[in-house]
């Protein structure tokens, strides 16, 4: 058995629907905290540019 990432208890991994969790709660609650923004995975800021905001058509020529 697993330990569930969100409440520690043992969780059963063949067979379990809501794994790696111990229950449908416990991925509920860890779902709730990524759309809370509680978690967040680090990387690099990326700078804006035009082709960011729709633009940049520039180099690209009609035929």
């Amino acid at each position: 058995m697993k330990k569930c990432p969100n409440c520690g208890k043992p969780a059963e991994w063949q067979d379990n629907p809501h794994r790696p969790f111990c229950s449908e709660r416990c991925k509920l609650i860890d779902f709730g905290r990524w759309a809370d923004e509680e978690y967040r995975v680090p990387a690099e800021p990326v700078p804006m540019n035009n082709e960011d905001e729709g633009g940049g058509n520039e180099g690209i020529k009609a035929e």
